[in-house]
C-alpha cells in the first residue's frame, strides 16, 4: 500500500472531514532509502513537474573535498564512524547527512543527501 501524506482527517473543532478524495500522485510519499556500504545500485524516481530523483541504494566510493587544497577525489569509504540521526546506523554502516565516515583520506563528513541526491560529497575534518 503507497504511503500518503495527506491533511489530518480531523478538523481544528475535533470534528471529522467528509472523505470524499482519494489518494493522489502529489501527496505519495515514500519509505526512507538507507544508503549502504556495497557495490553501486541507484534508481531513478519519477517526482512532481516530471522532475527526477535519483535513489541511492548503496555505494563504496565518496566524492571528497579536501579544504586545504580545495580539490575532490574521488575515494573508497571503508566503514561509517559515527552517525548523528541514528546510532544504530553505525553498525549497519548506513550514510547519512552529517554522518561521519572513514575513507582513504581520513575521517570526512557527509555533506549531500545520498538517498536524495544520488552521490555521496563529503568533507574531511582530519
Amino acid at each position: 500500500m503507497a504511503i500518503s501524506h495527506k491533511r489530518s482527517n480531523r478538523k481544528p473543532t475535533g470534528a471529522r472531514y467528509k472523505s470524499v478524495l482519494s489518494k493522489k500522485f502529489h501527496e505519495l510519499g515514500s519509505d526512507p532509502t538507507f544508503t549502504k556500504l556495497e557495490l553501486v545500485r541507484k534508481r531513478k524516481i519519477r517526482t512532481k513537474g516530471k522532475n527526477q530523483k535519483i535513489k541511492l541504494f548503496s555505494s563504496e566510493n565518496a566524492n571528497v573535498l579536501d579544504p586545504k587544497n580545495k580539490t575532490f577525489k574521488i575515494v573508497k569509504v571503508k566503514s561509517v564512524v559515527d552517525n548523528p540521526a541514528n546510532r544504530n546506523f553505525i553498525r549497519r554502516n548506513i550514510i547519512t547527512k552529517g554522518a561521519v565516515i572513514d575513507t582513504e583520506l581520513g575521517k570526512a563528513k557527509v555533506t549531500s543527501r545520498p538517498g536524495q541526491e544520488g552521490t555521496i560529497n563529503a568533507v574531511l575534518i582530519s
